[in-house]
């Protein structure tokens, strides 16, 4: 069920298995002028969570962030036809049945502007993830990218955490590292990313990070 993180801003956390590692992923919701709902990386809809959704406004965008977080997009976007479906280049090929799926553009779609921005991040082709920013409540929206898995988690989840580099400390897990083919462009993505005046680092896996966010996302891009 969605739950308030700030003014206009809300979260909802689903459980699932991913290749046999229990694991968390995070919907955020974001309320726009006019009662417009932007749904960034969609978690499966319920009847409970529709009518969150409803009471909140009227669904008008449906974003996957990244290639990775697609699987609910399909139903999302069939519950809610009159949506704008947007995910990163190329999805379209791994989800064909989504016929009205638009490429989102590197940043600057005027729809969600001035109060929500994002920009496509560089040198890390695989994942062609977007960073989104609130600007009314003054956060940052990010998905695969970074990741701090806090609190108390199954054993594997943790040695998973541990492994990758995500479990003491807001990081850029191993993994991701793994991926990143332009070196020069994440770094020039990192700026950017760091420019935008947030105060709150919103993680889909798992944590919402809430004291020096700044600083710690600084210190997490840092590797690049």
């Amino acid at each position: 069920m969605l739950q308030l993180i700030d003014t206009n801003i809300w979260h909802a956390v689903h459980a699932f298995s991913a290749n046999g590692l229990p694991i968390t992923t995070r919907m955020t919701v974001v309320r726009l002028p006019e009662e417009k709902l932007l749904v960034h990386s969609p978690v499966p809809l319920n009847d409970g969570l529709r009518r969150q959704l409803a009471e909140l406004g009227r669904v008008s965008f449906i974003v996957a962030p990244n290639r990775m977080h697609h699987l609910f997009l399909a139903p999302f976007a069939a519950a809610f036809p009159g949506a704008e479906v947007y995910g990163p280049a190329g999805l379209h090929r791994k989800c064909p049945a989504l016929g009205a799926l638009r490429d989102l553009p590197a940043e600057g779609v005027a729809d969600w502007q001035p109060d929500l921005e994002h920009l496509a991040f560089e040198g890390i082709p695989a994942g062609s993830e977007s960073v989104w920013f609130h600007r009314p409540s003054a956060t940052l929206i990010v998905t695969d990218l970074v990741q701090w898995m806090q609190g108390a988690l199954p054993w594997s989840t943790r040695a998973y955490a541990a492994l990758t580099g995500v479990r003491r400390s807001l990081a850029v897990p191993l993994t991701v590292r793994a991926l990143v083919r332009d070196r020069a462009a994440a770094a020039r993505s990192a700026e950017r990313v760091l420019r935008w005046p947030f105060s709150r680092v919103v993680v889909a896996h798992n944590a919402i990070v809430d004291t020096d966010a700044h600083a710690r996302m600084a210190s997490a891009l840092s590797v690049f």
